[in-house]
């Protein structure tokens, strides 16, 4: 079995550049519930999203086909660094504990955290009335937002919600108050759901830069990726992107 294919194997000089070269696919992660990054609708199956555009992108330079590999957050790690996918492509956070398994591109988008809650609520109706006591704040488990709310609340309970269920559910089933999340995310459910509400920070709250994520060792790979980061920075293919995807407040301005 060729190295590259190998689980876990450590990447050589230009292996992945040189496998997309001859095969002519890029295999791309993706997180498919992630609005606006990365989301397949559950009616038609089709993916649209700010990373489906560029990713497209991304394989046209390379004069390639992308094949899209389901992975998340919680798995991201694992399947970057297991040769699952070539290049991870879903608005990563860049966090310390990423850095340690995973290379990231210079970044692209930047986000807070916000909070959703209902709009019948009467519990948090501010951003002041999250972190009291006995309201119970969800984050998806995996997510930066949960490292961040934990090292962030003093009162309030987390509540860490993995699939199947989703932060949603718990909310409008009132087992949780508010559930945090980001800026791209947020705007599935002020797009879709009348009885959301977005709760802003006063000021900016543990803002994120987001980036690409490839497995290190390959840095002809690397530069590959990073350098296709620049070019659709500067001939507006970034910017464009964000603008149909309702992300350019989210957008990182050189």
């Amino acid at each position: 079995m060729a190295a590259w294919l190998v689980p876990g194997a450590p990447a050589h000089a230009g292996a992945v550049l040189d496998h997309v070269k001859s095969s002519r696919t890029v295999r791309v992660c993706i997180w498919p519930d992630y609005y606006g990054i990365t989301f397949r609708d559950p009616r038609s199956q089709r993916l649209r999203g700010i990373d489906i555009d560029l990713s497209a992108a991304l394989a046209a330079d390379l004069g390639a086909r992308v094949v899209y590999v389901d992975s998340s957050f919680p798995s991201l790690i694992e399947d970057v660094a297991g040769n699952r996918c070539d290049v991870a492509m879903f608005a990563v956070g860049v966090l310390p504990q990423r850095q340690q398994a995973l290379r990231f591109t210079r970044p692209y988008l930047q986000s807070g955290i916000y909070g959703i809650v209902t709009r019948n609520s009467r519990i948090v109706r501010d951003w002041v009335d999250i972190d009291r006591p006995g309201v119970n704040v969800a984050v998806q488990a995996g997510t930066f937002m949960e490292p961040a709310m934990r090292a962030t609340l003093k009162q309030a309970n987390l509540v860490i919600v993995a699939p199947p269920q989703t932060r949603e559910q718990e909310l409008q089933a009132g087992r949780v108050d508010v559930f945090m999340t980001d800026y791209p995310y947020s705007r599935r459910l002020l797009d879709n759901a009348d009885w959301a509400r977005l709760i802003s920070p006063p000021e900016p709250f543990h803002p994120l830069p987001y980036a690409y994520a490839v497995r290190p060792g390959d840095n002809e790979w690397f530069k590959t990726v990073d350098d296709f980061v620049t070019r659709i920075e500067r001939d507006g293919r970034l910017a464009g992107a964000a603008q149909r995807n309702g992300l350019s407040e989210v957008l990182i301005r050189k």
